[in-house]
Parts: C-alpha cells; structure tokens; sequence
C-alpha cells in the first residue's frame, strides 16, 4: 500500500502528536508499505532523507522555534506542503492520506481530495479542535473555523487519540469518530527490577507553556524542600526564565537538571532512571509523554483531565488531581516521595497498563482502517 501521510510537525520538531505520527510512519514500513511523509522544514535539517524506511520530504515554513508553530507558519505550510503533495501523488499515486492534526494539513488533504480524489483519513490529537487549547488557539480558531468543517466532514475516517478529544470533536462537527489511542514502544523491562532512586526523581516532560503549567511543579516543589528529591525538565518553551526566576527565588536551584529538547532515545534513558512523572497541565488529548511513562514504569502524578484519564488508574499507578488546587498536589506527591515502597508498586502498575498501548497494536488497528478504506476506493 501506498500511503502519503501529512503532518507540519515530525521529530526532531514538534511535541508528542509528531512523535506519535513518526511511530505510525516507523511502523507502516516495517509492515512493507510505502510511507511517504510531508512535514516542515527546520534550520539545517535535510530536505530530503529517508529514515527507518519512511521518505521525508520537507518543505519550508518559515519556523523558527522547534516547538512553536504559528499561524504564520501553518498557513506556509499549507501552501507549501500543497505544491510538494501535489508533485508526490503525480509522481506516485497514494492509495490513501494520513493527515495528523486536522488544522493545518487537513486543509492539503481536503484541496488534494477535491482535485485528485484521494481518500483522506485525519488524526486528531487536541489542538486542532475548537476549545481543545483555548488560551492557545481560541484567538486564531475565531477566524480559521468557518474553513474547517469541510476538512472535517470531506475525510473518510476521523481517529481520535481518547475519549475526551472524540467528545471535543463531536461537540464542533458532525462526523463519525472512532478512538485510537497513541502507542509506544514497549520496554524489556523486569517489573521485579524496578528500583526507586535515591532521592526519588521527578521528571516533567514537554513544552515549557502555559497549557503544561510548569510554574505548577516549581510551586510545589518548593513547599517539600526539607525532604529529599531531584528534578529533571526536559523541554523548553517560553515560560523558561519564569521557571528559572521561580526556582532561584525558592533556592532549590542546584536540584534541577535542565535538558532542553532532546531526541526520543534520550527521552526513554531519562524515563528509564526517573521515578514519577509530575504534569500538571491545564488541558491535554492523549499525551504521548504519558504512554512513554508507562512503558518506562514510571508512577504518574498528573492532572485530571483530557487523556489522562485513560493513563491512570487512580491509587493503582499514581493520582490524578484537578488542576489549580495545590495543596493536594503537595500531599500527593509529599506521600509519592516518602513512600518508597508506594511509589515502587505503582512504577509496577504503570508497566502493566502500557500493554495496551502497544505500538504493535496500535499500528495493526490503523491498517485495518487503511485496507477498509483502500478497497472501497478501487
């Protein structure tokens, strides 16, 4: 099968929606289809390679940042990545498109479709629906909605990544929706070898925004600093000097490891030596971060939101916490730190639940759809 598969975000740019559409493309090749990707171009990167059997071609969008799209940037890439799908399908005939995040490559996939015919399939991760991220995307949607139920409604199958995106879905636009959740490579890992560290490590992990809240984790940190723990935040983003600002003033500084944006295999060696992941974030699809922390066998302490929900049973691997309400961030992760033993038994938990969340899985349960949707088009 051939599948052309469109996303503006695709390792080593973006977040957890472009590494998502990375293990899918990985995991189609590996099957034996031919996976062709458009995505933006960034800085030095090649414009043209094939990796682990996927051919990325990238075309320019005027980002600047790795972890920041604008409307600017969306709206090139839409042109862009238009001129350049256009050049692929006469080149090559796809059998299907793959659009990740509906808004803004729903948009090539929708013009592609009016022209050629091709059936598209979207996936959606959050911020590409209407009050998925509103203090991020609210201003822009204000404009940009009235182009968007055609890309919606045009598109053979729409796949949310939870329960909570597909109802975000539903509530904006009229179509079907089926859930399929974000998978991960799942780890060789003894549950009976798990350790705690000592002192125990939290990690966050993700863009440093409003959406993530991480002023949340300094705020909280702060209060326990007479008991013994490390921190490591990996990622970057515009609120870095107000977390710097926060941690000095605090003065629990030197115990802080800052990364910035590394590559997935340093993601997993970070997880793989932390104990609880702590993400406090204000709105959330099915974060990618999350899944990775169960394959790691990580205990969760998270907010009680969006996709979380399907990531925690809740006293059985972690907790989850309404956002905002910090004293009960502080006493669940005052028990998580002091409680070895507690923590030890929910990283076990984690390792159970990432099963399924198998990319394996995960990647047969979209080829399902894609031979479904391939042989109806003949």
């Amino acid at each position: 099968m051939r599948i052309l598969t469109l996303s503006h975000e695709y390792p080593p740019i973006g977040g957890g929606g472009g590494k998502a559409a990375q293990d899918l493309c990985v995991g189609f090749a590996k099957m034996g289809h031919s996976v062709s990707m458009i995505t933006a171009h960034y800085k030095d990167l090649a414009m043209k390679e094939t990796l682990d059997g996927v051919k990325i071609l990238r075309v320019r969008s005027l980002r600047s940042k790795p972890y920041k799209a604008g409307a600017i940037t969306m709206a090139a890439f839409v042109l862009q990545g238009w001129i350049k799908a256009r050049k692929e399908i006469k080149r090559q005939k796809p059998d299907l498109v793959h659009v990740h995040f509906a808004v803004p490559a729903g948009w090539i996939a929708y013009l592609l479709w009016r022209e050629f015919k091709i059936p598209y399939i979207i996936t959606t991760q959050l911020g590409d629906i209407p009050g998925g991220v509103p203090h991020k995307t609210d201003r822009w949607f204000r404009w940009v909605y009235p182009f968007t139920p055609a890309v919606w409604k045009s598109a053979v199958r729409v796949i949310a990544v939870s329960a909570f995106t597909r109802n975000l879905v539903l509530a904006k636009y009229p179509v079907d929706v089926q859930i399929i959740h974000n998978g991960v490579h799942l780890e060789s890992i003894n549950p009976n070898n798990l350790i705690v560290q000592n002192p125990p490590i939290v990690v966050f992990a993700g863009r440093f925004t409003q959406q993530k809240d991480p002023i949340q984790i300094i705020r909280t940190l702060s209060k326990l600093k007479d008991i013994p723990w490390r921190c490591t935040m990996v990622g970057n983003g515009p609120l870095r000097s107000e977390i710097t600002q926060a941690i000095n003033k605090a003065g629990i500084n030197d115990r802080f490891l800052f990364t910035g944006w590394v590559s997935p295999s340093e993601v997993r060696e970070i997880f793989l030596n932390s104990d609880i992941l702590f993400m406090p974030s204000l709105s959330e699809g099915l974060p990618l971060v999350g899944v990775q922390a169960l394959a790691a066998g990580l205990a969760l302490l998270v907010s009680d939101i969006g996709g979380f929900i399907d990531l925690i049973e809740e006293g059985y691997n972690g907790y989850k916490l309404l956002p905002g309400n910090h004293d009960d961030w502080e006493k669940m992760l005052l028990r998580m730190l002091t409680n070895p033993e507690l923590t030890k038994v929910f990283k076990k938990h984690s390792l159970k639940l990432a099963e399924k969340f198998d990319i394996n899985r995960i990647v047969s349960q979209y080829m399902e759809i894609f031979i479904q949707v391939a042989n109806q088009s003949d």
